[in-house]
């Protein structure tokens, strides 16, 4: 079946790897759709590792149940793609997205396990759950980030009539903007480099007002703004303008979440957390209740998470999709692929 890989830095192929089957008790999928996250694109940027078939995101018809009993043919379904021991502490304790296998054979993460960028794919049993029909497509591919902004919220700990700052308006980012606004922040606010997504993220509804982080007044404007800095600061970037602009923009005692991943070594001025007595807090992935929660919130109607897909496209366009996503200017925030268009 025709699937797109990693070929090189910046660089994917269209190329045919086999059907997958049913092994070890896995599920297998038809893909509907599958969505672009920010760690695939540091992947594709690294061009590392070679081959690799991304995709963790995604929504799928079962074609094959596998172990799974309760699951029939032509369930409509989605998984959570990470693969947990489920005997170590942090599984017995219901947080397998800090199991040390989590990432070994996750879907669309690892070379063992291709992911969604295809039509077709294999996901470990356990790991799959059965959405309702009240849910489209679109929204079911969105539950993973989703889940990872709703976690990153939980960490942050938000109390009423806080202010909070989210620093990168990728998906993440207005995911947490959006559910910060929910659980009573009395002001978002969101720092970008790029204008059009920072103008996008208040157009959406997520933040009250975005700030301009190119711009030589930026952290007076956010220091005068919030009389001192923020309660809480998010930041989904990883990059270290980005963790140390976090740590600066929070208030002295305030809380700082690392939603943001960063492949490699970044230097930031630990001395700014020393000196405010900031609490840091790394967020990773999510909880399997809060992939769940995020199911729900859907199906209720509660979170309305289809307004940020920007796009749905091929796989042959796969390529020119991360390369708008990257480009600094394009107002892109959530492509989808359809692997049957």
């Amino acid at each position: 079946m025709k699937s797109v890989a990693i070929k090189g830095q910046k660089q994917f192929e269209v190329k045919e790897i086999e059907e997958p089957v049913s092994k070890d008790g896995y599920v297998v999928l038809d893909v509907k759709k599958a969505g672009i996250c920010g760690s695939d694109i540091h992947y594709w940027v690294s061009g590392q590792p070679e081959g690799l078939v991304m995709g963790h995101e995604f929504c799928g018809i079962v074609t094959d149940p596998g172990a799974r009993e309760d699951l029939k043919v032509g369930d409509r379904v989605t998984a959570l793609p990470i693969s947990p021991c489920g005997h170590c502490s942090a599984c017995m304790t219901g947080n397998p997205q800090y199991c040390r296998e989590t990432w070994t054979n996750a879907s669309g993460l690892s070379l063992t396990h291709p992911g969604a960028y295809a039509p077709k794919l294999a996901v470990r049993p356990d790991m799959v759950i059965k959405v309702p029909d009240t849910i489209t497509d679109e929204e079911v591919s969105m539950v993973e980030p989703t889940a990872v902004g709703l976690h990153a919220i939980h960490l942050a700990d938000i109390k009423v009539g806080a202010k909070v700052l989210v620093i990168g308006a990728g998906i993440i980012g207005l995911v947490s903007a959006m559910f910060a606004k929910k659980e009573g922040a009395s002001y978002v606010a969101i720092s970008e480099t790029n204008e059009a997504r920072g103008k996008k993220s208040v157009e959406l509804g997520v933040a009250d007002e975005w700030f301009d982080a190119k711009k030589e007044t930026f952290m007076n404007d956010i220091m005068t703004k919030t009389n001192g800095g923020f309660d809480v600061v998010i930041e989904c970037c990883g990059n270290a303008p980005a963790v140390s602009s976090a740590l600066m923009t929070a208030r002295p005692g305030g809380t700082v979440v690392l939603a943001g991943v960063a492949l490699g070594s970044i230097t930031i001025p630990t001395v700014v957390a020393v000196m405010s007595e900031l609490t840091l807090k790394g967020a990773i992935a999510y909880t399997k209740e809060e992939f769940q929660t995020c199911i729900d919130l859907m199906a209720n109607k509660q979170i309305d998470v289809t307004k940020f897909v920007s796009k749905v496209v091929s796989l042959e366009e796969v390529q020119a999709s991360f390369e708008e996503l990257t480009c600094g200017t394009s107002d892109s925030i959530k492509i989808l692929i359809d692997p049957a268009k």
